[in-house]
């Protein structure tokens, strides 16, 4: 089976080097927030933009020119478990939610690192009772 996405990044540095220069820019001031929040988080490339992990995926960047995404302009911080948000400013779907930045002085910080607070602790929840279910 080939691939349909046409684009295949090794690396995270692959990645950034393939975006524009105003993508870069949000893109690396959102994985600097990420970063600071979750300095335990793995960084793994999945369907060609990062992803974070701690136990499970927590949330991932996803800039416009990576088509597939469903992000037109901009560039979106998504989060898997998204049904657990309740802030209207994030596009929330069943099981993940996201929210587009044009520019850096877009992005609200203290908020964005609330949310990504709030999928530490949902993280945390999930492998407590993947633990409890396992005794």
């Amino acid at each position: 089976m080939g691939n349909i996405q046409k684009l295949e990044f090794k690396t995270t540095e692959e990645f950034l080097e393939y975006l524009s220069e105003e993508e870069l820019e949000i893109v690396l001031f959102l994985r600097k927030i990420i970063l600071e929040c979750m300095p335990d988080c793995k960084e793994k490339l999945a369907y060609n933009v990062p992803f974070y992990y701690r136990h499970s995926r927590i949330c991932y960047i996803w800039p416009a020119s990576i088509p597939w995404g469903k992000v037109e302009k901009g560039v979106a911080i998504g989060f898997c478990k998204g049904a657990s948000f309740l802030d209207e400013t994030f596009e929330t779907t069943r099981f993940a939610s996201k929210q587009i930045f044009n520019s850096v002085s877009e992005i609200d910080v203290a908020s964005l690192k609330q949310q990504i607070y709030e999928a530490i602790l949902t993280d945390n929840q999930i492998v407590k009772a993947r633990r409890r279910k396992i005794q």
